[in-house]
């Protein structure tokens, strides 16, 4: 009876599980196997790339986080499940009796398991419903897959933690990382940061070595742990460029490789495809929708949570399924703290509200940021600042274009604001400062730091442009200036003809905020009985 009773389930379950995909408005299979091929054109002859998904992260007791998938081994699957691996090969080679170019590990189906935690595709449906031609279990990883991984001249991928958390849920990852630690030799001390170092050591020569200790160095100061390599420290100190030479022919040969593939991501994923770029523009518009719904609600005397909760309404409204990020809300001094997530002052009844939100639609997710007065009317020094703030994104903008580079978008937001700061004298002219701390460009995509290279712009690039000034109470100034902060931050689509901002629907100017804040909200009328 028993029996018969878990095979309904399981029927019930596939009947209800194989879909076209998680998202019908996302993206599709077809997708996903293409960007799988296009890794293959980077990877080295004979190769092989290896992605695991995260591990389940425990919130509490016996409560987990939501869980979200590594973002590479969703760009290749569209997969959404825990304990799993893909494996990509460079060219196609015989397994288990046939030809394949990628094999996908994943969990078996279980009508117990799933009744209480959701569907499960199984290897049935990855092939239906992912595109994948054949898909194992992951308790076949090592025993049944058919792959030799000492038959490949290069082994790709990433670092891999030693910390995964040893609940029951996360068991099948936690034997294939060791299965796999096994089967490559994977050494207990390797890092992104020592292959990188061992990468620069065995690419310089004589002649180069002197500029690969300076960069050691610096490496150094931002990783110091590196030094107990033996071998890093040997070439840092050696007393001559021949004596590197000696040192740097020490460095073992490795099939393993965690340091390219993070390259290749970066190349893959700095360009965003049409049907990326649709998705973008859903998180954009939705999380721009916050920004001005907000903007009509705001008044003195409202909390920070409750401010972010009216943004994460709206988002969920409109289908999103998640933030892209922890929701930034800071009121007065708290927007001087870049990345400020207690979101707990109670009263805001004291100048500026600095708002950094990001809707994620269908795994790709916005980043937009306004800052607004939370009485609807800048005063004198709040008006100043952020007129030199919105003047700084705008000469980003102006100049965002094919063959530009971040670092020349940053220069030009840069030297208005410096100036602007002396005139204002806030600072002195040419003097250091600390009011501007942060770059003012990064990639979104399928995260909101988005993977990319340090190429120049090209067309199909989506990233931020965000000048920040912050003030926070004590600085070196006049006291007027203490608490300011202001942060204007939109997501810019580079086409053929120029940069569009993406989440231009929210307003950015002074005028235009003021006369947003003045406009009738449809929350209003949302009263809410009172509770002691």
């Amino acid at each position: 009876m028993k029996k018969t009773i878990w095979t309904l389930l399981l029927v019930m379950f596939s009947m209800s599980t194989f879909a076209q995909s998680y998202f019908e408005d996302g993206l599709s299979s077809e997708w996903h196997s293409e960007r799988r091929a296009e890794l293959r054109k980077l990877m080295p002859a004979n190769s092989a790339a290896v992605f695991f998904n995260n591990p389940v992260k425990n919130r509490t007791n016996d409560v987990d986080f939501i869980y979200h998938p590594n973002t590479d081994f969703f760009y290749f699957t569209g997969f959404r499940e825990p304990n799993a691996v893909l494996v990509i090969f460079s060219e196609k080679r015989e397994v288990n009796g046939g030809l394949a170019d990628e094999l996908i590990f994943v969990q078996n189906r279980d009508p117990r398991a799933e009744m209480w935690n959701g569907k499960r595709l199984g290897t049935e449906g990855m092939v239906a419903n992912l595109g994948f031609q054949e898909a194992l279990l992951n308790s076949d990883f090592a025993a049944k897959s058919g792959i030799n991984l000492k038959d490949f001249d290069k082994i790709l991928t990433f670092s891999l933690s030693e910390d995964i958390e040893g609940s029951s849920s996360n068991e099948p990852l936690i034997q294939m990382v060791n299965e796999f630690k096994t089967a490559t030799a994977y050494p207990d001390a390797l890092t992104e940061v020592s292959a990188q170092v061992y990468e620069m050591i065995k690419n310089s020569d004589l002649k180069s070595s002197d500029r690969v200790v300076q960069m050691l160095k610096r490496y150094e100061r931002q990783y110091p742990d590196m030094m107990e390599d033996p071998l890093i420290s040997s070439f840092m100190n050696a007393a001559s460029p021949e004596k590197r030479m000696v040192v740097k022919e020490e460095i073992p040969e490795q099939k393993l490789d965690i340091s390219s593939l993070g390259e290749m991501m970066g190349v893959l994923r700095e360009i965003k495809t049409p049907e990326e770029i649709t998705l973008l523009k859903k998180a954009v518009k939705i999380s721009a929708v916050g920004q001005v719904e907000v903007m009509k609600a705001a008044k003195v005397g409202m909390t920070e949570r409750e401010i972010q909760g009216v943004h994460e309404f709206i988002y969920k409204r409109y289908g999103a399924e998640e933030l892209g990020y922890p929701s930034i809300v800071g009121g007065g001094n708290n927007g001087c703290i870049l990345h400020y997530i207690e979101n707990d002052k109670r009263d805001l009844s004291d100048r500026l509200l600095l708002m950094d939100l990001g809707a994620e639609w269908r795994g790709y997710t916005a980043d937009v940021t306004r800052t607004i007065p939370i009485n609807g009317k800048f005063n004198e020094e709040e008006k100043a600042i952020y007129d030199l703030v919105y003047q700084a994104q705008e000469a980003g903008i102006a100049i965002s274009k094919p063959g530009t580079t971040f670092q020349e978008i940053d220069a030009a937001g840069r030297q208005i604001i410096n100036d602007g700061l002396a005139k204002l004298g806030i600072i002195k002219k040419g003097e250091g400062h600390q009011y501007f701390p942060h770059g003012t460009s990064h990639h979104i995509g399928l995260d909101v730091h988005d993977r990319g290279t340090r190429n120049p712009i090209q067309v199909g690039m989506v990233f931020t442009i965000e000048p920040g000034i912050y003030i926070p109470i004590g600085s070196d100034c006049d006291e007027k200036w203490w608490g300011i902060a202001v942060r204007i931050e939109d997501d810019i689509l580079i086409t053929e003809e120029g940069a569009v901002n993406l989440s231009g629907d929210a307003p950015r100017t002074v005028a235009a905020i003021e006369e947003m804040m003045r406009l009738p909200s449809v929350l209003e009328e949302w009263v809410l009985p009172e509770i002691d």
